[in-house]
């Protein structure tokens, strides 16, 4: 049986099209078993979120936010997606003097929804007049529920999806479980209902996630394309300043993060933030990001290329953005 469609009753171009035209031999199933499937990023706890969403809390901002000011309904939101590079995304604008943003992921619009906004404006930040208020949770790009909740909080709130080529965006996911259960299934295992004959198991979060266009169509029902700005999860790692200059001028920011913010760190394969005025080390991401993904057999990468190619092409006429990812995979 196909996956059920991303929104509710009607069923969009994009979830028609993920029954009806698959490449030959490729065939979408849905695979039952215990790893079915946490589509959620964070590491973050209640206790972390109580202690954040407690009176008199800093909201889990950076230590430089002020303890005068007021707490606020966020402004803009990070809302996916998973393993895109939405930390490093994070990091960059919290840089920025006009921004505050929280550090732990709220989960608001998909797990925490029933505490109320009283409770999700008490974990965010103090911020001054004229400062924004952010946060960052992945998993809300693929939310049913969420276009709708954040909808009705502010219908003019700015969202920002760093969205990364699916395939290496899988594989990532995937290496993160790995790195928590050791002992689950080989990629390849969870990937394909049958190996032998092709059948790629969409219903899998980890690949289900990169079918970037049937989660858009969700969103567009409830904001316009100039609401949302997109990120290329690639150009962060190769042009941070670049990217960063986009999401500032997409929050209605002067451009303070700029490319004295960034050293490349060799050993990570990704930039460090550091402050221009400060002669400290670069903070870097920590260890759970830049991890080294285990070896996937060529042909299944291949299959999964083969996969995703009609639906980046939908999503990039539907954001009038070509990411290139096809291009990328040829280079290599």
């Amino acid at each position: 049986a196909p996956p059920p469609a991303s929104n509710g009753s009607r069923e969009g171009t994009a979830g028609t099209w993920l029954r009806t035209q698959l490449a030959p031999g490729e065939v979408i199933t849905a695979q039952s078993g215990a790893f079915d499937r946490d589509p959620q990023e964070s590491s973050t706890t209640d206790e972390e979120l109580s202690r954040a969403g407690s009176p008199g809390s800093r909201g889990g901002s950076s230590s430089t936010t002020p303890d005068y000011g007021e707490k606020r309904l966020p402004q803009a939101l990070i809302i996916g997606v998973k393993k895109g590079g939405t930390r490093a995304l994070l990091e960059a604008i919290r840089a920025h003097p006009d921004v505050r943003a929280v550090g732990t992921e709220p989960h608001f619009f998909d797990r925490n929804y029933e505490k109320g906004l009283e409770w999700y404006r008490n974990v965010m930040p103090k911020t001054l007049e004229g400062q924004i208020t952010m946060e960052k949770t992945p998993s809300y790009f693929v939310t049913n529920e969420a276009p709708r909740r954040i909808h009705s909080m502010a219908k003019d709130t700015k969202l920002i999806v760093v969205v990364r080529n699916p395939v290496t965006r899988a594989i990532s996911d995937y290496t993160q479980t790995l790195s928590k259960k050791p002992e689950i299934p080989t990629f390849e295992v969870l990937a394909f209902k049958n190996r032998t004959l092709g059948l790629i198991d969409a219903s899998w979060s980890a690949i289900r996630i990169g079918i970037y266009a049937l989660h858009l169509e969700n969103w567009l029902q409830y904001f316009p394309l100039s609401q949302i700005l997109f990120v290329s999860g690639e150009r962060l790692i190769t042009d941070p300043a670049g990217e960063m200059a986009k999401v500032q001028d997409f929050l209605g920011l002067k451009r303070i993060v700029t490319e004295k913010h960034f050293y490349f760190n060799k050993t990570k394969g990704f930039p460090c933030l550091k402050k221009p005025e400060d002669s400290s080390a670069p903070r870097c991401l920590g260890k759970s990001k830049g991890r080294t993904h285990p070896k996937i057999d060529p042909d299944v990468i291949h299959r999964l290329r083969k996969f995703y190619k009609p639906f980046n092409a939908m999503f990039y006429q539907m954001t009038g953005q070509d990411f290139q990812w096809e291009q990328e995979e040829n280079d290599k």
